[in-house]
């Protein structure tokens, strides 16, 4: 049962003029340094949790109507088995925005099964060609045919999402939990940035399941959100909840203004990354 909190501890425009806006910004976004043409976000997660189900969403926002580009569905076993880079269109004929989503294999709790953490380590550097085939039992090696030997901050990720389900935060296996934090570790040593997408909050709740705009109104998903910032290690600000589509055929206004909001966050800390690059940049020519 959801306590309605008395009012919404973050506030949210809901309104078509604030989604143009928050389209507008996404579109005209620069990353700081010129020799970066697209941020590139990591989408890592459990299988299931709705990695290509948000790429697909924020595609279908852009698109005007619902789409579904990257295979996402409902299996024990991850679907997807590549390493996938999609660059989502403005529009139907328009050109691409400036953020890369980069899709991996989802994690599993088992050993030998799932993303290998060795492979998150060469994504994150830019190593890893698109379209690599991933191998559980073997990780990414330098011999490998598309291997990048000497990437650019182009190719390298410049932030990490990692996406929850909502409705799994509380029975998340303890196995999966250390392949997290493994994780985590080496994101945090290469600098780069990590948030949390909180998927599938209507199911996880009925009062954000009758209205997505009690999204911060409900005790429970706030709760959750607290319960998720503790178990992957970041703090609550960096806790974003998004509904992906995946039975609708029409948009939805408040479920695209998350969406969207969740895009600008990654756009904000995309913008961090490149400031303490530069930051370490100069502070290493001072040394010079």
């Amino acid at each position: 049962e959801s306590t309605e909190l008395e009012k919404p501890w973050r506030t949210v425009v809901w309104e078509s003029q604030k989604r143009a806006e928050l389209m507008e910004s996404i579109r005209t976004y620069k990353p700081t340094v010129s020799s970066v043409p697209q941020a590139r976000v990591l989408l890592i997660g459990q299988v299931g949790a709705g990695k290509s189900s948000f790429f697909n969403a924020i595609n279908s926002v852009f698109r005007g109507h619902v789409t579904s580009q990257a295979i996402a569905g409902s299996s024990s076993t991850s679907l997807t088995t590549q390493f996938r880079t999609y660059s989502v269109k403005a529009g139907r004929e328009g050109k691409p925005l400036p953020i890369i989503l980069c899709d991996t294999m989802g994690l599993e709790d088992s050993k030998g099964a799932g993303l290998d953490v060795e492979d998150i380590s060469s994504i994150l550097k830019g190593h890893m060609p698109n379209c690599y085939q991933f191998n559980p039992a073997a990780p990414l090696h330098a011999e490998t045919h598309g291997y990048q030997k000497s990437p650019a901050v182009k190719d390298k990720i410049h932030c990490v999402a990692y996406v929850v389900d909502a409705s799994k935060v509380s029975i998340m296996p303890p196995k999966l939990e250390e392949k997290m934090e493994a994780i985590r570790r080496k994101v945090n040593l290469l600098g780069i940035p990590q948030l949390v997408l909180l998927t599938k909050v209507d199911e996880a709740c009925p009062l954000v399941k009758d209205d997505l705009r009690n999204i911060y109104k409900s005790g429970y998903i706030k709760d959750l959100m607290q319960e998720v910032s503790v178990r992957v290690g970041v703090p609550l600000s960096c806790v974003v909840p998004v509904k992906n589509y995946s039975g609708e055929l029409e948009l939805d206004l408040n479920a695209d203004i998350l969406l969207l909001s969740a895009v600008i966050q990654m756009l904000r800390f995309v913008d961090n990354y490149f400031d303490d690059l530069s930051d370490r940049l100069s502070s290493a020519e001072c040394k010079d």
